[in-house]
């Protein structure tokens, strides 16, 4: 006979009763954990299977995202119901880097134990990557009186010297106009070495030599070697060009931080033994105007790397006195360019002198490999594609000329470029719809959730960073918004940089395990989807959040998509850097740095 819950009370079984609640809370519990446990829909559409799936609400139901008060006065505070918080691991007691260069530490360019001992500096090699092992997980500080910087445009000609304090270039270059002091600012006028009468001259110049340059229609990406303060690539982006500048750091103190500083694209780099971290054919025009590289050294391998990396029919601009000074040592400079470009083939389409006094000669690098094959002497050689290296990290420069795609085709003109099908796309069957679902979906991630839905103030980013790019899709939803994107393509995933500079667009191969050649804060925003991952399999999410936080400028944002395991860690080690985050539907974390440093002496 069944016993009653009546009869259990008035039997006074308390005991039993009181696990009888017990186990149906605990049911309850689990239904409702269980029901609950995928975060809410945001919109629905088909993506590569790299991306998780995520749904859309219909219509008339208003998005979760439309009810986020995103704003940045309140970002601290503003966390959906989504926002999980909490926090695993332990991290460590913060700490600032010591000494007095530390406010522009750069670990893998830095490493001054492994420079002095060095065997040879005579191909740049105490320029190139030397990083510390450990990473060093200290914090970089802040120059005194470092102000959030000038916003872009004005930025392009003036920043404040509080955030870049140096003064060498001011004095060494001051009858150039590179750069000029004037009260809490430095100026850039648009001069240079080679800008006697100002960039804007300048870059007519060469249009009037070339006209079928067509800038920012046919020529979009260009890599400027040797940049200076990153003028030339400053003021071409007024016609659509987006310049890739960099330098080696200090051969003129802080070129490559006044150009960041000033909203430039730019990046710390070297020709010495290595590849620089670029795909082979990617840029449409290279330009040095008095980039001190001696072409002809080693072999001619500085020139050879330069062959690699540009794209064929593309062009190489050479401003510098060889061409147009007679003096013993700029001719045999010139009879050995000569004999160089002859033996790569290259053809020169123009070589002038300018009013100002200076010149320029402009070398076209060829279709086919045609040229190459019916040389008599096989000096420098083709490379054999069966043993060399595809990788461009830390690689050793070639010795030979690399061949030329048998199928290869000049992109589609600027802006249709950015969203057509790129040659060097994958063949296999499913690679070109993969590729228009993942423009499509960065399209939609974009405008239906980062713009207007995360609390980020998109006003004032400049300098973004996507730190594992794909095909470039986050890049491309942003092209229309007045700001710039360094795509990073670790170099432990599938190699797709040579898609985005297809694209028109620019980036870098990497590893996260590494520090970045960039100085300290110098970008707006850092995005990240599904990077950990794979990262936290080879090294420590720590290092990864300490280099974040060195890059990134005080007032800079985060966004970083991944699984809720990662976030909650990733949101732990940020907040100990008194970083203030948002959790927004367990798939989105966005942290926004402050102007915290530990109190340490330096």
């Amino acid at each position: 006979m069944a016993i009653s819950v009546h009869n259990l009370i008035k039997e006074r079984s308390y005991p039993f009763i009181a696990s009888l609640f017990l186990l149906l809370i605990s049911v309850a519990f689990f239904i409702l954990t269980t029901n609950t446990s995928q975060p809410p829909p945001l919109y629905h559409f088909r993506q590569p299977s790299s991306h998780p799936p995520v749904t859309q609400n219909t219509a008339t139901t208003p998005s979760p995202l439309q009810k986020i008060v995103g704003n940045i006065s309140n970002f601290a505070t503003d966390r959906d119901s989504d926002d999980i918080g909490g926090g695993e691991g332990l991290v460590p007691e913060w700490k600032v880097c010591p000494g007095p260069l530390a406010v522009d530490y750069i670990p893998c360019l830095d490493n001054w134990k492994a420079i002095k001992s060095l065997k040879s500096r005579r191909h740049m090699e105490h320029r190139e990557r030397h990083c510390p092992n450990p990473n060093p997980r200290c914090l970089i500080p802040l120059p005194d009186g470092y102000k959030v910087p000038v916003p872009w445009p004005k930025s392009r000609d003036m920043i404040w010297f509080d955030n870049v304090p140096h003064l060498k270039l001011v004095e060494y270059k001051k009858e150039q106009n590179w750069v000029k002091r004037s009260g809490d600012y430095l100026l850039f006028p648009g001069g240079g070495t080679q800008f006697k009468e100002g960039v804007d001259h300048y870059i007519q110049y060469i249009e009037k030599n070339l006209p079928k340059l067509g800038w920012g229609k046919r020529t979009r990406v260009i890599l400027d070697v040797g940049c200076g303060v990153a003028s030339f690539g400053g003021y071409l982006m007024d016609k659509d060009v987006i310049t890739m500048s960099f330098a080696p750091k200090d051969e003129h103190e802080a070129q490559i931080q006044f150009a960041l500083e000033r909203g430039i694209p730019a990046t710390l780099s070297v020709i010495g033994t290595q590849r620089l971290t670029f795909p082979d054919n990617a840029f449409d025009l290279i330009h040095c105007a008095r980039c001190r590289v001696h072409w002809d050294g080693d072999g001619g391998k500085p020139l050879l790397e330069l062959n690699r990396i540009l794209r064929p029919g593309g062009v190489f601009i050479w401003s510098a006195t060889p061409v147009y000074r007679d003096d013993e040592r700029d001719k045999k400079v010139w009879e050995s360019m000569v004999a160089l470009t002859e033996a790569i083939c290259w053809k020169v389409v123009a070589k002038s002198f300018d009013s100002s006094g200076i010149g320029l000669v402009i070398y076209e690098k060829p279709r086919t490999s045609s040229c190459y094959e019916s040389h008599k002497e096989n000096n420098p050689p083709l490379c054999d594609e069966s043993i060399r290296p595809n990788t461009s990290w830390y690689t050793p420069l070639d010795g030979c000329i690399s061949p030329i795609p048998v199928i290869n085709s000049w992109p589609t003109p600027w802006p249709q470029r950015l969203k057509s099908k790129p040659s060097s796309l994958s063949t296999g069957p499913d690679a070109e719809r993969i590729f228009y679902e993942d423009t499509r979906h960065w399209s939609e991630v974009v405008t239906n959730v980062y713009i207007g839905g995360l609390g980020v103030n998109w006003s004032s980013v400049r300098n973004v960073m996507d730190m594992n790019a794909g095909y470039g899709g986050f890049a491309a939803a942003l092209a229309d918004l007045p700001l710039w994107v360094m795509n990073v393509v670790p170099v432990k995933g599938p190699d797709t940089l040579p898609v985005i500079f297809d694209r028109g667009l620019i980036g870098v191969y990497h590893d996260w395990c590494e520090s970045l050649n960039t100085y300290p804060r110098t970008y707006d925003l850092l995005h990240s989807s599904f990077l950990f991952d794979n990262l936290t399999q080879r090294c420590d999410m720590l290092d990864g959040a300490v280099e974040m936080d060195r890059v990134s400028r005080p007032g800079g944002v985060v966004i970083v998509e991944d699984t809720i395991e990662m976030l909650k860690k990733l949101e732990h080690i940020l907040q100990s850097l008194h970083w203030s985050t948002t959790m927004h539907h367990q798939r989105f974390l966005v942290g926004k740095k402050g102007f915290w440093r530990p109190q340490t002496e330096r």
